[in-house]
């Protein structure tokens, strides 16, 4: 089944749409599951960019449509990376300048890539004093759209546009599995989790959604702390969170997904960042405690090209004590979201929107702000 969405594209690169999607299935065994059991996860690192390809060219495609974008209009939104890959793509198809504010924490790499892929990478040299980089990334977006009178900002953490963007993925999975019992998902803005859970929860009303956060993400009603991890977890209360579609959430910490990401990558030839390892030893958890035949999809958003430095670097992994023992082999279960600062793998079955938890403990104020980490520079 060819499930792209249709995108109306007359200038710039429109040939480029088409290697957006459609993206392979790998199935996971051993070792994160015993022999004659796994799942199948979807291998979104084979977009030219990752995953957020796909929201990328979709919002701006609708803002478009919209006469939010006018031809031209410069496109600048905040950005730890990835959804910078996807503007980037995006601005090359439809023929717009892109800026892209980040901050120090940004890898070289990653600006290089920005760079050479035509988009201007604006870096805050300062975090704000109470708001940190995102507050401060948030108000050199502001200033430069004020500079900029035809740009337009995605706004993805809000943006209806970045969770329909996941249709195609969805109906990918479906296409090529044809029933699904459970789906696990990484979650930052919340927008593939909620999009890709939407359809498939019409498709298959018993699904199980679980969502994989990070200790120190509020996401999920966790207090906010600096976070090693980059590409899941924030700081804020992203409203792209679609709450209801959770049936559990399960943290996952660094060193844990450090393992898995090794692991994956010397039995099965597939390797990502934090979000892939965290996601990994989720579904293969499913994998070795459902029914044999259970059909367990699990979505890897990127590959390993941002992580040579992080994740697959042994200098970088020993000082931060990320070479340890191998993870426990069940999470531990805490009732509610906020019953406990959690630290290590652990699981929830109770999901809730964390701003109906107001008053209770380890919940920041609702104007808390950040992104997808807030660990200082050298931890970044």
């Amino acid at each position: 089944m060819q499930s792209m969405t249709k995108i109306a594209v007359t200038p710039g690169q429109p040939a480029l749409v088409g290697l957006v999607g459609n993206t392979p299935l790998l199935r996971v065994s051993e070792p994160l599951s015993p022999a004659g059991r796994g799942f199948w996860a979807k291998l979104e690192g084979f977009n030219p960019g990752g995953i957020k390809d796909r929201p990328g060219l979709h919002m701006v495609d609708r803002a478009r449509a919209r006469g939010e974008l006018r031809p031209g209009g410069r496109i600048i939104e905040s950005t730890s990376g990835t959804l910078g890959l996807g503007l980037a793509l995006a601005g090359m198809v439809y023929d717009h300048p892109v800026t892209l504010v980040t901050d120090p924490g940004l890898e070289l790499s990653m600006t290089r890539l920005l760079t050479a892929y035509g988009a201007e990478v604006n870096v805050v040299s300062e975090p704000h004093p109470t708001g940190g980089w995102q507050q401060a990334r948030r108000e050199r977006v502001q200033r430069l759209l004020e500079r900029h009178p035809d740009s337009w900002c995605p706004d993805q953490y809000n943006n209806p546009d970045n969770v329909a963007a996941y249709t195609p993925l969805a109906l990918e999975l479906a296409s090529g599995l044809g029933h699904i019992d459970v789906l696990v998902c990484s979650v930052g803005t919340g927008g593939h989790s909620a999009g890709v859970s939407r359809v498939l929860r019409q498709l298959y009303p018993e699904l199980t959604v679980v969502g994989v956060d990070t200790p120190g993400s509020t996401i999920f009603g966790q207090p906010a702390r600096s976070r090693l991890m980059r590409g899941l977890g924030s700081s804020i209360y992203p409203r792209n969170v679609a709450y209801d579609n959770f049936s559990e959430v399960h943290w996952v910490a660094p060193a844990e997904a450090v393992w898995t990401c090794r692991q994956l990558a010397a039995s099965h030839y597939a390797t990502g960042g934090w979000s892939v390892g965290a996601v990994a030893l989720v579904a293969g958890w499913f994998a070795r405690t459902m029914p044999a035949d259970a059909r367990i999809a699990a979505i890897f958003p990127d590959g390993p090209q941002r992580y040579l430095g992080t994740v697959y670097d042994d200098d970088y992994c020993a000082a931060h004590g990320l070479l340890v023992t191998p993870p426990a082999t069940e999470p531990e279960v805490i009732g509610r979201v906020d019953e406990k600062e959690v630290s290590r793998w652990t699981r929830c079955a109770t999901v809730v929107d964390p701003l109906t938890l107001r008053g209770t403990p380890g919940n920041m104020p609702e104007d808390v702000v950040g992104e997808e980490s807030d660990a200082p520079k050298e931890s970044r």
